[in-house]
Parts: C-alpha cells; structure tokens; sequence
C-alpha cells in the first residue's frame, strides 16, 4: 500500500471510484458479489468494458466468478479485463499471476485541492453546448477514433452530474486543447484532456485544464480529481506542477488469448 492510502484510507477510494463510475458511466453495470461488471457496446473503452472488485474482504469462490464473468464477456464479445484498484483482494492478482494475465495500463488517481489553489489564470469559459462538435474537434486532435463517436456522445449524455465539455480553438477553427469536466458535489473530475499534437509546447492544455477546475469551483467543487497512464510523463509533469498529488493506482489485468475459465 502506497503512503497516500496510509493517511487516506479505503474510504476517500471508494468514494473517488463511486464517482468515477457516475461520470463515466457504462450502458449495463451489474454485480456479482461486490464485483461492477460494467459493459458497453458502443465504445470499447477499458474501463466501460470491464470487472471492477470494490471490497478486499470479498474473497469468496474466486476462480468460479471469475469463469462465471468470463463467459459473460465471451458472450458480449468482449475481451475479459479486470481493473483492479486498492479495493480489490489481493488473492485475485495471484490468479492472475499464476494464470499469466497481462497487466498494463497503470493508472495513478490524483486530486488538488481548489479551495487553496491559485486560478487567476484561468478563463471563465463558457461550456460548448454542440457534444458532437466537441467529440468532432477531439477526433481532429487524434484523441479518439471516429468510429466511437455514437458511443461517445450517447455516453455523454447518460452522465447524470454537471457536465462541461471544453474546447480552446484558433481563430480558423482548428482545436488547440479539449477537456470533459464533471461536477458531483465538492467533487470535479477531469476527464480526456487533450492537446492538438501538432501544437504542444504552447500551454493550450494547461490553460484549459484550469479554465475546467475554474468552472468547476464555480459550481462549488472543493476538491479536483483526475485519472493519468502512469507512463504518460508530459502528463503527470503537467499535474502534479499544478498541484496535483496521488491518491491511489488500478491497473488492468487480461485474461491470456483463449482464455475460457
């Protein structure tokens, strides 16, 4: 267990993977257990497409619900990933291990605190309203694929919490920046922040990640959070100089190539 989960426990997790789900929501979620199953057709998205363990003390019959969950993702048509966070028992990694799952994909989960963070900087910016025209300029930014653009917007739209979405564009109309913000409660998440790649360097994605956290503390969020690759360095360079500090990591596990159970 890392030094920030010493001070701040498995509940400040729980809470910070409650909302996670709710911001990012998946079109099915049901349990097995205390496990999310959570399932999307529409977008091939890790975590819309995978099992979330959320108790450590749940450590019943696990290799049986683990083939249970694998004939449910065969059916789905999906690859069987796990992801697996502080919450989940640690006897399922040593399946895994022992079964050869592929981990990858660590991901540090990280927070500011907005009631003490300077954002005289940033913009007070109004959210774009057209979610295909923000999708659209995140495609042109290699962000995502166009293929995912149905599933995305519909996604979008199934969030229930105050959504903005955010876009920083030069004077022809070609993007510079994107970003997704997610208000529930005092919490903010930031999610797909985004730079055109042809025009990093300039500070277009720092200037819209605290025009996000701006609109966010408007809205009477105390806390920003945000999910970030472990090996994306520019990008954890980016938060942790704004202030940004690790909470928790998850990784994903994959069960091996013909994997049935």
């Amino acid at each position: 267990m890392n030094p920030a989960m010493k001070v701040f426990g498995l509940s400040r997790v729980r809470r910070l993977e409650a909302v996670s789900f709710r911001s990012w929501p998946a079109a099915s979620t049901t349990f097995d257990g205390t496990w999310a199953i959570r399932l999307t057709a529409g977008h091939p998205s890790k975590r819309l497409n995978s099992v979330n363990p959320l108790d450590p003390g749940d450590q019943s019959d696990l290799e049986r619900r683990i083939e249970r969950v694998a004939r449910r993702f065969q059916s789905f048509g999906r690859p069987l990933i796990f992801r697996q966070s502080p919450l989940a028992p640690p006897q399922l990694d040593q399946i895994f291990n022992r079964q050869n799952w592929r981990r990858f994909d660590e991901t540090r989960v990280m927070t500011l605190d907005l009631t003490h963070t300077d954002l005289s900087g940033a913009v007070s910016q109004l959210p774009l309203q057209d979610v295909g025209r923000w999708v659209d300029q995140c495609i042109a930014m290699e962000s995502f694929s166009v293929s995912v653009k149905p599933g995305l917007s519909e996604l979008i739209g199934l969030v229930t919490g105050d959504v903005g979405l955010f876009l920083l564009e030069d004077d022809d109309g070609v993007p510079q920046a994107a970003a997704m913000a997610v208000r529930f409660g005092d919490l903010v998440g930031l999610f797909e922040i985004v730079s055109n790649p042809k025009m990093r360097g300039q500070g277009f994605a720092r200037q819209i990640l605290r025009n996000a956290m701006l609109w966010g503390r408007d809205r009477g969020a105390r806390q920003a959070w945000l999910q970030v690759v472990a090996e994306n360095r520019p990008a954890v360079a980016l938060y942790e100089s704004e202030g940004f500090s690790e909470v928790y990591r998850y990784a994903y596990r994959q069960a091996p190539t013909g994997y049935h159970g």
